[in-house]
């Protein structure tokens, strides 16, 4: 093959192949039109940094969780799994201690 195909957008794999128009991801399963120009979805942290899907963050003030008593307390790490296009909640985490959430991107700083 001449030219190469782009890392897989959702998961950033290398073994990506194409099925006529469409480009596959066999790690993720994801599928897309590499045609489809795609607007890159960005949340800003506490300060200001662009964060990406990957980071690392810590919590930049203490959270009360919706529907519970617990409390995610600052300084608590971070892993931003997705970015969503959202309103309020933009950060698809993993937070430890706690578990997958979703995590204002305002309430973060990059580490």
């Amino acid at each position: 093959m001449s030219d190469s195909l782009p890392n897989c957008p959702s998961c950033q794999s290398e073994f990506v192949y194409q099925d006529q128009d469409m480009l596959i991801c066999p790690e993720c399963g994801h599928e897309w039109n590499p045609t489809d120009v795609e607007e890159a979805i960005t949340a800003k942290d506490a300060n200001g940094n662009t964060l990406n899907e990957g980071d690392k963050a810590t919590v930049a003030k203490d959270l009360k969780i919706k529907g519970s008593s617990q409390v995610i307390k600052v300084g608590t790490k971070l892993s931003i799994r997705r970015i969503k296009d959202s309103k309020d909640h933009e950060l698809d985490c993993k937070v430890d201690g706690i578990g997958e959430m979703m995590v204002t991107a305002k309430f973060v700083k990059k580490a």
